[in-house]
């Protein structure tokens, strides 16, 4: 019998004493006594000039590049010695490295690792990502207390919480098993002060007893999925239930859309902040307290993909990201393709005062592109969805080039004309395609539990 399944067959105290046992090698591997220099020096860097960070970040680049060069197996295989400019930080010497793909990383993750860092010593992280395809990634000790001190500076911080503040939170972990019934449909983990509640079981005749722990836990703030936050407030709006009032809730993994914005907030009474990242830590994105979505620089060096095709509806500046790792020097990620598209970072003079550079969108996925017969690839397909029409949450599913469904999770007042309207915006966005809009009681999620707008079966 497996780990998780002798989880699975523990009673609830004993699933919380699990959490909170691996809570506290969680913290005392990502917290240390040089946790608040490193906070310090983020906030410090908040409001740097954008001289001072080109120099920070060539410098970290340069260092970034000769350690892939010179010590990781993978980059010494593929270097094109002819090209051997890319060991400098100019971003044209950079445009020499190869593109690396997920596969190629998938297929061989050791080969990524440096000379110099044993995997027996280091800190292996795991995610499974939207495909449900295992990675496997390795960090030192340095890079594990650099990132979360930047997630400490800007993500809590900036919102007037902190790392000891109690927190709900709402992701992907089954840390319920799914036949579980009857509250509780969470667990804690005292040493990190949270309340892990379970996405899984949430409906509307269980909203209360999700308030009620909420409020037992003396929540100061939510972090969670965006599709997992709107499912808990709608839940709670089905029920009746009152639900608990935050200080703020933060979304990771998922774009936060306007309609889900404002529902989450009226539910919470609190700002909802979105944050855009990756298991790979090679990118990063936080809302500030003025709505701001600011990149971290300090976290990776964007581009885009020059021989990615366009797709409709983008803004200028937007394209396939690629992305290099300012952190990890366990793992050095070079011109990595993450699988997202966004609009590359621009200055800003937001009126937080900061002065990182401003991410005016994340459009979504690469593959959440629905691909049309005459060759376009169409994306932010969300307008189909105005807040004029009575829906909690829908996805597009592209089945063949000339075929789409729709699946929706209908709200009260669903008619057959509100069917017919989704059907319509679709065709005048896609083209001549075969529409079905079937309902569903819930939009079926990705391995790792997230929710995904668009699925591309081609």
């Amino acid at each position: 019998m497996d780990l998780h399944a002798i989880y699975e067959r523990l009673p609830p105290p004993l699933r919380s004493a699990a959490a909170s046992a691996r809570g506290l090698q969680l913290a005392r591997s990502r917290y240390g006594p040089e946790t608040e220099r490193l906070v310090d020096e983020a906030v410090e860097r908040d409001h740097w000039s954008a001289e001072q960070w080109q120099a920070w970040r060539e410098e970290r680049l340069a260092h970034v590049l000769h350690r892939a060069r010179t010590q990781v197996p993978w980059y010494r295989d593929h270097w094109d010695g002819r090209q051997r400019r890319g060991d400098t930080a100019s971003p044209d010497d950079l445009a020499n490295w190869p593109i690396l793909t997920k596969a190629e990383l998938r297929g061989d993750p050791r080969a990524f690792v440096a000379d110099d860092r044993p995997t027996g010593k280091l800190i292996a992280d795991h995610t499974s990502g939207t495909t449900g395809t295992p990675l496997t990634l390795w960090f030192d000790q340095d890079g594990v207390r650099a990132w979360y001190a930047l997630f400490e500076a800007r993500v809590r911080r900036w919102h007037g919480v902190d790392r000891s503040a109690p927190v709900a939170m709402l992701g992907g972990q089954a840390v319920v098993p799914a036949s579980v019934a009857s509250p509780p449909f969470w667990i804690t983990n005292r040493p990190m002060h949270q309340l892990y509640l379970s996405t899984f079981h949430i409906r509307a005749d269980r909203a209360a007893a999700y308030a009620q722990a909420i409020r037992r836990h003396g929540t100061r703030y939510l972090l969670g999925y965006t599709s997992a936050l709107t499912a808990l407030a709608l839940a709670m709006a089905e029920a009746g239930v009152e639900p608990p009032r935050v200080q703020v809730a933060i979304t990771n993994a998922e774009p936060c859309d306007d309609t889900d914005r404002a529902l989450i907030e009226a539910a919470f009474g609190a700002p909802v902040r979105m944050t855009y990242g990756m298991a790979e830590v090679v990118a990063c994105a936080t809302e500030c307290p003025s709505g701001t979505l600011h990149e971290m620089p300090d976290v990776g060096w964007l581009e885009l993909d020059a021989d990615s095709p366009p797709v409709d509806g983008e803004a200028p500046g937007t394209g396939e990201l690629v992305a290099t790792g300012l952190v990890n020097d366990a793992m050095p990620l070079v011109r990595y393709r993450v699988g997202d598209r966004l609009t590359l970072p621009s200055p800003t003079t937001c009126t937080c005062g900061r002065t990182l550079p401003e991410v005016a969108s994340v459009t979504g996925r690469t593959d959440d592109v629905v691909v049309t017969a005459d060759g376009r690839r169409v994306g932010r397909l969300d307008h189909i969805f105005k807040a004029d029409l009575p829906i909690h949450e829908a996805q597009v599913v592209q089945a063949s080039l000339t075929r789409i469904r729709i699946l929706v999770v209908p709200a009260e007042g669903w008619s057959e004309r509100d069917r017919r309207e989704v059907a319509e915006r679709a065709k005048e966005r896609i083209g001549d395609v075969d529409v079905e809009v079937i309902d569903c009681d819930r939009i079926p999620r990705a391995a790792n539990g997230k929710f995904r707008a668009v699925v591309s079966q081609l």
